[in-house]
């Protein structure tokens, strides 16, 4: 069912609109030098493969296939001999298809810049992660990056009515029920190649059904039962080195700051069954818990911590059950940034130059010579208060008076600590008079 024309392509419509690089190259068309190579970037069974054949099949081109899980510099070098050989004594382009780029090293790459900068080859290269994280730089400034969505529910449907009927699926031998037909659609996620063998699958599950020696009279019908028996998970889109992989986590976050429970469980779900790290999971969440949650709840970071040290002890599968924990936590937490806010608006002071020496008075004193430097003189000892707070300078003298970095919300338990620390802000900055000290 192979696509043999951009016409049969489903799907990437974007991709292939009249006048699109992509449609230019499959086209055949091209600048003086001839036509660029392509990067096409997009998940399993979005065509990638197949406008790699097109791209060859325009202008009578040669088509070379490596996979870079196999081949080496040496099978490289090899096809741009022969690419070479074969434009000197025919005149013919070569295509070279590198399936799975992002599995060659830097230096398999750097093997490819030579025929790719001199057009001695059309490359056209596969990967599904981000080439921003998986090809080297002077390959992607060399040619056209293409990305592939997956195929839309109706464009898959349109592929399985066209694998029922067509001479090279099923060839009219079989039918679909609606039922069927959606739970394919539903379990492919946006993959044709997974839907067809999905069809294919479901359809020798029919055939194992018929009785020995039975010619049933017109199509065999396909229903829901028969597609359930032969596949049994969805498709997990999910990366672990790529763009999803920072995709879904960063989801994952913005769900807990969110409050939604059922959508932080929803991404949760999606890392753990497409194999992430759980430790990896376990630290966001920790950073999550300072982050967003705070002092608003400063239990959210204990609960989190905790998973942390769990998940390293007790691994898959039981690790799920105490990172959702975490993660249902860190949702239903009341929600404070003040105390990320705060150490941004520091750090920012800092490197604007701001704070000068650090007083004398709070300088450390434990060393021989430091009471002749002054170290420590006139430092006062606020445990002799009666509450243990008197009024000090902490701060350097150039932010004594400016200073102003953590604002407590009015959320969860951090409503409690607004008034208390503007009272100790007024004590300690001399704005308020403490209780007599004690001694």
């Amino acid at each position: 069912m192979r696509p043999r024309s951009l016409e049969e392509v489903r799907g990437q419509s974007s991709v292939l609109r009249p006048g699109s690089p992509m449609r230019r190259l499959v086209e055949g068309s091209g600048g003086a030098a001839g036509p660029l190579s392509a990067i096409l970037w997009g998940p399993p069974g979005t065509g990638k493969t197949t406008l790699a054949h097109l791209v060859a099949g325009a202008a009578g081109r040669r088509f070379v296939e490596l996979s870079a899980v196999t081949a080496g510099v040496k099978d490289v070098r090899a096809a741009m001999d022969s690419a070479a050989r074969e434009r000197d004594l025919f005149g013919r382009q070569t295509v070279l298809f590198l399936d799975e780029i992002h599995r060659f090293t830097k230096a398999q790459q750097d093997a490819l810049l030579p025929g790719v900068e001199n057009r001695l080859v059309i490359l056209v290269a596969a990967t599904t992660e981000n080439p921003s994280f998986s090809v080297i730089a002077p390959l992607l400034s060399r040619s056209m990056l293409i990305r592939l969505e997956p195929l839309s529910d109706d464009e898959l449907v349109d592929l399985l009515d066209s694998a029922l009927t067509d001479d090279r699926g099923l060839a009219g031998e079989f039918t679909l029920d609606d039922e069927a037909r959606q739970h394919i659609v539903r379990m492919a996620g946006g993959d044709a190649r997974r839907a067809l063998t999905t069809l294919e699958a479901a359809a020798g599950v029919v055939l194992d059904a018929q009785a020995p020696g039975s010619s049933p009279e017109g199509p065999i019908p396909i229903a829901l039962a028969d597609v359930e028996q032969a596949v049994e998970h969805a498709a997990v889109r999910y990366d672990r080195a790529g763009d999803q992989h920072y995709d879904v986590a960063s989801a994952l976050i913005k769900s807990m700051r969110g409050s939604d429970v059922d959508a932080a469980l929803h991404y949760l779900a999606r890392m753990l069954e497409a194999g992430e790290d759980p430790r990896f999971i376990a630290r966001r969440i920790v950073i999550a818990a300072s982050e967003d949650v705070g002092m608003a709840d400063p239990t959210a970071l204990q609960t989190a911590v905790a998973a942390l040290h769990a998940v390293a002890q007790i691994g898959m599968p039981e690790a799920r059950i105490i990172l959702a924990q975490a993660v249902v936590h860190n949702a239903l937490a009341p929600k404070s940034n003040a105390a990320y806010n705060g150490i941004n608006a520091a750090i920012a002071d800092v490197r604007a130059g701001r704070g000068g020496p650090v007083p004398a008075h709070l300088r450390g004193s434990g060393y021989a010579g430091a009471q002749r430097l002054g170290h420590g003189a006139g430092y006062r000892y606020p445990h002799n208060a009666a509450d243990g707070v008197l009024p000090q300078q902490y701060l350097p003298d150039d932010l004594a008076e400016s200073a102003d970095y953590y604002h407590p919300t009015t959320r969860g338990w951090e409503e409690r600590l607004g008034p208390r620390w503007a009272r100790l802000r007024s004590l300690v900055r001399g704005e308020e008079h403490p209780p007599p000290a004690n001694g």
